[in-house]
This record gives structure tokens, C-alpha cells and sequence, in this order.
């Protein structure tokens, strides 16, 4: 592919020379001769500084969004105004367009967007339709298992992994949209058939500012990036966002699926949530048809009913829908469950909002209280650094309201001291009443929370999930809190096998 070739559809300000190209890079540290560099204007760097390691590796072309700038002798040079927007033509060019010859589903909202998504994959499974999932925990592409750095990728890894999962056969693609990714337009130029909006509560607003702000950046997937509106949208109406997108969506001539607790085109009733699992009758537009999930609690009727409904608007059936529903176990780090044969229950839960933790400890409180039981709810928590500093009292007292002993701990303190982040959240956890102990040291709490059960009891190890490190100011260390908890079971005297895994939700 030519230069040219591939600034098409791109908006050029200036442009000189033609070489032939063999990659599309933007860091400059993976560039190898023949490829093109697209050096751009970050959130906290600018790859414009690389420009010149960039072509002693071997780069012949440039693309700049910065003016200041001059063309390098012997490298091609194009100049734009908006980076993120060209590596996005740019990648999909190069990978000749594969987000045009698949169809995706976008999901984006603060809390469901990895359950609902691990859902519609299983249910597209089901109807027989080979898929690829790219979302928070890891990424599914033809057939193996790939860790994510990113919920949403930069644009060059998107098309990339699209393109390959095109080359596997797969017709369907399934996307978790971070609000960073399409403020950032990652997905600019992407065509999603259909979007899914599940909530929205307070989260990243040390990036977003405001809650308006953050909903708008939501908004940019109901509204098209840089494309069309997608051809269906699905909107929970039990959120008072919901009911806006909804709006947005009919007049931006979309068609427009709800869902809800008890209203909307999709909604359920008879609703029996079990230590299981969860059954309930889901009315649709069509039918109304009996699920089963293994995954348990109220917030997974949601994501039960967002999946349904982005899957009836793929156009699978009401058995495929079913059967993709009940064959999803577990989601990692959602509600998964650590069993060595303890006595008690231990909950491994990617919570790290107070509406998160608000909805698993009232799970928690529901799963210890069933048929009498006088079960408590002990809680491991701690925030995150250099993120929102608001929200930490928040958290700290939905923490405690619902909680009958709550560990304060850490969580990923990143360049912040970890006794600070402690403090902010102590506020709100004093506030509530609850008892509680100060741990910084994650392992240690865990050991102390699991150490203070009796039977009956469950423990929640809330805010970290799926992740497999702590990242701190030293930089990051393995730590899983699955292994963490398995490794307190042992040393209590339990029997673990390394290989179990929980029910998750």
C-alpha cells in the first residue's frame, strides 16, 4: 500500500511524497522499516517528540497533527489536524476497512458493561455465530484469549484485532466503549450496528469534570462517531440517562429498544434470585420466554435484559437467547466466588464505585439473609489513586452502610501515598457506623477479613476483580485477589485447588 493509498478519507492540511508502506505505527518504539508514524498529541505525552527516533528506525513517512513541525528530508510527510482521527482512517485503511465488514455491538455505561458483554458473546455462541469480544478483562479473537490493556483499544490494535477475527470467520463483534475512548475518538470512524447504554453513575471524573460531561462523552456513541447513528439502540429506561438516550436515539431516526425492571420492551417478571442463580419470565416484544443464569443479583436482571435485547436486535432467536444466558458460569472478577470448602462464602467483585458497592454489599446482604440465615457481610475495599478524590467518601460510606465489618485497604494507589487515599475514604466509612479496621496492605486485609468470618458469612473483595496487579508508586506487582483470598483459605486450614473457579455475576 501506498502513502496516498492510505491517507484516503483522511483529513490532509498538507501532504509530499508516496513511498510504499508496510505498517502503520504510533509508537515509535514499534516501528520497523517501511512503516508509516503517526505522531500525535496524547493525554500525557505528544509522540510529535518521537519523530526523529521514529526515522532512524526506519520510518519513511510522517503523519503530524502538529504545525510546529517541518518535513524530515527523505521521509513522506502528511500534516492533519486531528491525530486520533487519522490513525483511525489510517488503521482502517491499512487493514482495509474491517469494521465495515462486521457487525458490532457497542456497550458502554459506569457499571455492567463487561457482564452484559460476556453475555452477548454466550448468546451469539449459542445461535451458532462466530464473534469477537473486546472489553475490559481480555480480549476474545478467534478463538484465543488476549489480555487487554486498554477496555477500548487505540484505533491501529482495534482494526488489527477486527481484521483478524474477519480472517476466522466471525460476522459479529462485540465492544465495551469506555467514555475515555470516545472522548479520545478511538472509535472514530466505526460503524456500530447497534448500542448499548446500561447506566450511568458518578465514575471518572477526574477525566470528565462533570456528570454532564462524562454522560456526553457516553452520548457519542448514540450520535455516531464520525458515522451514522447506530441502527438500533438500547437504552435501560430505569436510568434517568436511559430515558434521555432513548429521546436522542428516536429523533437521530435510530430504532430504539428499552429495557427495564418492570417496564420497557424487554422487562422481567417473576423474578427468583437464588444462592444459584437466577430465573425469571423476560418479556420481549415477541414472547415472553423463561431464562436461567447462574450469575446471581438484581444488577444482573440488567445485564441479562441488555444482552437479550442487543442479541434480539442481531437477530437471534428466542432459544438461542435462553441457552447463550444459561451457559455463561462465571464472568472473572464479577461476584466470583473462591471455594475451598470453607464454611463461608468469599466474593472476589470488580466493585470501585459507591453504586457498585452499594449494589453488591445489598446482594451480599440478600445472600446471607435467605431462608432465615444471620449471615454477615465483611468487606475488603480501597479506592484508586489519581482518580476522582470526591468519590472516596462515597464509597467509603456505601461501604459501611450495608456492611457489618469493613477492611479499609488499598486498592491501585498509582503515585499516591496510600494512607491518603485511606483517609479520604475513612470520612464516609466513620460516617456510616460500621465496624472496621484500617489494613494498607491488601494481602494482609484480605487475611484479616477472612480470619474475623464465621460460618454463614460472606466476604467481599471488592474493587480490583479481574486485575492481576497492584500498581503503585514502585510500579506494578503481580497481585490477583483471587490467588490472594485462595492463599488466606490455605494457610486457614482449607483445601484449595488452584483450578476451581466461582460463580461470578
Amino acid at each position: 500500500m501506498t502513502f496516498q493509498q492510505l491517507l484516503d478519507g483522511a483529513e490532509i492540511l498538507a501532504q509530499s511524497g508516496d513511498p510504499d508502506l508496510s505498517a502503520v505505527e504510533y509508537d515509535s518504539r514499534r516501528v520497523k522499516p517501511g512503516s508509516v508514524f503517526v505522531a500525535m498529541h496524547g493525554e500525557t505525552s505528544d509522540g510529535n517528540r518521537f519523530i526523529d527516533q521514529a526515522i532512524q528506525a526506519g520510518a519513511v513517512a510522517v503523519v503530524t497533527d502538529s504545525a510546529a513541525e517541518k518535513a524530515r528530508d527523505g521521509a513522506a510527510w502528511a500534516l492533519v489536524p486531528h491525530g486520533r482521527r487519522a490513525l483511525a482512517r489510517l488503521s482502517a485503511n491499512f487493514y482495509k476497512k474491517p469494521a465495515e465488514r462486521i457487525s458490532i455491538t457497542g456497550i458502554t455505561g459506569t457499571n455492567g458493561k463487561s457482564t452484559t458483554a460476556f453475555l452477548l458473546e454466550s448468546i451469539l455462541s449459542a445461535a451458532r455465530r462466530k464473534s469477537a469480544l473486546i472489553g475490559t478483562i481480555e480480549y476474545h479473537v478467534a478463538g484465543k484469549v488476549l489480555p487487554a490493556p486498554h477496555t477500548t483499544p487505540e484505533a491501529l490494535e482495534l482494526n488489527r484485532l477486527l481484521n483478524e477475527a474477519l480472517g476466522q470467520g466471525a460476522t459479529d463483534a462485540v465492544i465495551e466503549v469506555s467514555s475515555h475512548a470516545l472522548a479520545q475518538e478511538r472509535v472514530f470512524g466505526v460503524p456500530f450496528d447497534v448500542a448499548v447504554f446500561t447506566n450511568l453513575t458518578r465514575d471518572h471524573l477526574d477525566y470528565h469534570r462533570t456528570i454532564e460531561e462524562y454522560f456526553a462523552s457516553k452520548r457519542v456513541l448514540f450520535e455516531g462517531c464520525g458515522t451514522e447513528p447506530p441502527r438500533v439502540a438500547v437504552t435501560n429506561i430505569d436510568d434517568e440517562y436511559g430515558v434521555k438516550l432513548a429521546d436522542f436515539s428516536r429523533k437521530r431516526s435510530s430504532q430504539v429498544l428499552k429495557y427495564g425492571w418492570q417496564q420497557g420492551d424487554f422487562h422481567a417478571e417473576r423474578i427468583d434470585i437464588a444462592p444459584r442463580g437466577t430465573r425469571f419470565d423476560m418479556v420481549t416484544p415477541k414472547e415472553k420466554v423463561v431464562v436461567f443464569s447462574p450469575l446471581i443479583g438484581r444488577v444482573n436482571v440488567y445485564n441479562i435484559l441488555a444482552a437479550s435485547a442487543a442479541a434480539h436486535a442481531r437477530g437471534c432467536g428466542m432459544e438461542a437467547i435462553a441457552e447463550g444466558v444459561g451457559n455463561l458460569a462465571f464472568v472473572p472478577g464479577r461476584f466470583q466466588r473462591v471455594d475451598c470448602g470453607q464454611p463461608f462464602t468469599v466474593v472476589v467483585d470488580y466493585a470501585h464505585t459507591d453504586d457498585a458497592l452499594r449494589n453488591l454489599t445489598a446482594l451480599a446482604r440478600e445472600f446471607v439473609s435467605r431462608g432465615g440465615s444471620k449471615g454477615r457481610v465483611l468487606t475488603v475495599f480501597g479506592c484508586g489513586g489519581d482518580r476522582d478524590r470526591m468519590k472516596r467518601p462515597l464509597m467509603g460510606e456505601a461501604a459501611g452502610r450495608a456492611s457489618d465489618f469493613v477492611v479499609l485497604t488499598s486498592d491501585n494507589p498509582r503515585s499516591e501515598d496510600p494512607v491518603s487515599i485511606i483517609n479520604d475514604a475513612l470520612v464516609g466509612l466513620q460516617k456510616s457506623g460500621a465496624k472496621y479496621s484500617v489494613e494498607p496492605d491488601r494481602r494482609k486485609a484480605v487475611t484479616l477479613a477472612i480470619g474475623e468470618t464465621r460460618p454463614g458469612d460472606i466476604v467481599l473483595l471488592a474493587g480490583k476483580g479481574h486485575e492481576k496487579v497492584q500498581v503503585t508508586r514502585e510500579g506494578s506487582r503481580p497481585f490477583d485477589d483471587v490467588d490472594v483470598a485462595r492463599d488466606a483459605l490455605r494457610a486457614a486450614g482449607y483445601e484449595c485447588d488452584a483450578g476451581q473457579a466461582g460463580v461470578g455475576s
